[in-house]
């Protein structure tokens, strides 16, 4: 397989290969160049010219290189769907969607370029001020390092480049060693839309190189994907410099017993093994009020059973393998180590290579490891609940948060809960897991920082420049 259908045309900084494995059999499927800290001069020095280079662009051109790349990314779907099946083993209907999500990531991020330009201040509004009219713009930052996981190996590189480049910043990327081709597939379709190659320089390499990228002084955001322990050490080592971080999360699902019963079940099961689980708004903890607890059970467990785990290249496949064997055995041993402490297996917890079955798992005691952080597996822990403050405050006890789900069919208990549960998001009559691309999005509590979606990703990576005349 070739690592892009266009070749991305950056130089290699250095002679050393990172290999890209097929996360479903394993199979060495390509190689990048790895890039060391002793590289950052070059690296950084190549972004600096790309900025230069970036904000003379104006925002027609800017406009037109995003709508052309995803015009190209539509025409070239299906290669871009087969890159993301072998890189991260999302099935291939999953794919194909992901691949339509940003097409739609980089419509809004062309409209973003020429449309959010500013507004005018109504100084004259202000007493001593009448004599004075004015406005801001939004300009570009500068230099973004954008560093992105593998679970939307192509959307969320997207929501990266694509509000930068409408911005006119320059980007050096550094997505996931697991998922590095599709990340440069994307970056070859940009610049055969029309980007200048220097606008975004990619990187791959290990922590040491993205702490160097991030300490940096010459950087002026990092915008990171991921997990907490990273995102804590990328504010410790980053210096005066903005931030903007997605750190996951454990997401409720409040099920009351008024909901229609069969729709959130069906809605559960497609957010807790959307992605083999490996979704940070994923249906985790699945709070189901006593009355319809048994009825929804029975009805979960059936439902995951049915669904089909292994070749991700299959049509038919529903939960691919995780991102790693590595991955796998973790989820295995989050459910072994519950079960330890009095929790019951009601499905799966199977496990083959990298590809972990869907499982469902009840009385997990709230001190465990798979109640209080994030599993990021294809696993779903239900629990019980009497009284809606009860399942408010299970809801809320998790210290960070994403998204949380609510299903009843009384609205003032849908307002009401929404308005408690604290969380960056609450989808009412439907899994944690929806999103578009188009909202904000980013956490609640600890961890939060910043939003994505194009618009809001945008203003993160601009800076307000007010211009004041006195006539």
């Amino acid at each position: 397989m070739s690592t892009a259908p266009t070749e991305t045309r950056h130089s290699d900084v250095s002679r050393d290969e990172l290999l890209v494995h097929d996360a479903y059999d394993g199979q060495v499927i390509g190689a990048v160049p790895r890039s060391t800290p002793a590289d950052l001069e070059s690296i950084l020095a190549r972004a600096t010219a790309g900025f230069a280079i970036a904000r003379g662009l104006t925002r027609f051109e800017r406009h037109g290189i995003l709508d052309r790349a995803a015009a190209l990314l539509r025409s070239r779907s299906d290669e871009a769907a087969g890159l993301i099946v072998r890189e991260a083993g999302k099935t291939i209907r999953q794919a194909r969607k992901e691949v339509r999500r940003a097409v739609t990531t980089l419509s809004l991020s062309a409209e973003a370029a020429r449309s959010n330009a500013g507004e005018v201040i109504p100084f004259d509004a202000f007493e001593g001020s009448a004599d004075r009219r004015g406005w801001f713009t939004r300009e570009p930052l500068g230099l973004v390092v954008a560093i992105t996981p593998y679970n939307d190996a192509l959307n969320l590189v997207a929501h990266k480049l694509g509000p930068a480049l409408a911005a006119g910043d320059a980007v050096i990327l550094k997505p996931s060693p697991f998922t590095p081709i599709t990340a440069r597939f994307l970056v070859g379709l940009l610049i055969e839309a029309g980007m200048p190659p220097e606008v975004v320089t990619v990187v791959h390499g290990d922590r040491e190189l993205a702490q160097a990228l991030i300490a940096a002084r010459d950087v002026r955001l990092v915008s990171f994907t991921g997990g907490f322990a990273t995102g804590e050490a990328i504010a410790r080592g980053a210096g005066l410099k903005r931030l903007a971080m997605e750190l996951g999360g454990n997401a409720p699902v409040i099920v009351f017993s008024d909901a229609d019963v069969p729709a959130a079940v069906e809605a559960c099961v497609s957010g807790a093994f959307w992605a083999a689980g490996q979704n940070c708004v994923g249906a985790q903890r699945i709070l189901v009020q006593r009355e319809v607890h048994e009825e929804f059970r029975a009805a979960f467990v059936a439902r995951t059973q049915e669904l089909i785990a292994g070749d991700p290249s299959d049509e038919r496949t529903d939960v691919g393998p995780m991102i790693s064997h590595a991955a796998a055995e973790r989820a295995e041993r989050l459910v072994d180590d519950a079960v330890a402490v009095g929790a019951r297996v009601l499905a799966g917890h199977r496990r083959e290579g990298s590809v972990y079955w869907p499982t469902v798992v009840e009385d997990v005691p709230f001190s465990c490891a798979l109640w209080c952080d994030e599993a990021f597996a294809p696993i779903a822990v239900l629990s019980p609940f009497d009284t809606e403050d009860e399942a408010v405050a299970q809801a809320d006890e998790i210290e960070y948060a994403l998204h949380a789900g609510v299903f009843t069919s009384d609205l003032s208990r849908a307002l009401r809960v929404s308005e408690r549960i604290e969380a960056g998001g609450v989808m009412i009559n439907d899994s944690s897991d929806y999103r578009v691309d188009s909202m904000p999005f980013g956490g609640a509590k600890y961890g939060s920082m910043g939003r994505e979606g194009v618009r809001f990703a945008f203003e993160e990576m601009t800076q307000p420049k007010v211009v004041c005349l006195t006539i």
